[in-house]
């Protein structure tokens, strides 16, 4: 696992809330809320925070269209409707022995009668990174 986001990674999301700033009130709320994001995954354990910290990298990479917030005190991931589609709960939010990567009404996964909605997270590897991206992926298609 990684040390967290790099120096280049921080200095990105950095520039990229200055952009949606100076694009007015309403960029000014999405950086507003892309912080809020940032500020409640570094407030997390350490090995919650790297798992966030992936899995942040990972949602915005495979579905930019989804806007970061909170929700709940939770990173999650909304679409243009405003609704959650994704969402990051860590282990220590509740004292659970695993982090959470659920999926609200509005994600498309629908698959017959019953389909799963969330998912333990415990350990980042290249093969969790592809199933999320997978899911992400399908959950705004």
């Amino acid at each position: 696992m990684s040390d967290g986001f790099s120096a280049e990674e921080r200095a990105a999301m950095k520039e990229r809330a200055a952009e949606l700033r100076a694009e007015g009130k309403k960029g000014a709320k999405k950086a507003d809320d892309l912080q809020a994001v940032l500020d409640r995954i570094a407030q997390m354990a350490p090995e919650d925070r790297e798992l966030a910290e992936r899995v942040h990298m990972t949602i915005t990479s495979a579905a930019p269209e989804l806007a970061p917030k909170t929700w709940y005190g939770m990173p999650a991931y909304a679409d243009a409707a405003g609704k959650i589609v994704v969402f990051f709960q860590d282990a220590g939010k509740f004292k659970y022995r695993y982090s959470t990567l659920g999926f609200q009404e509005a994600a498309k996964l629908d698959d017959g009668d019953m389909w799963p909605a969330s998912f333990a997270l415990v350990k980042w590897s290249p093969e969790v990174e592809k199933r999320i991206t997978e899911l992400v992926r399908a959950a705004v298609s």
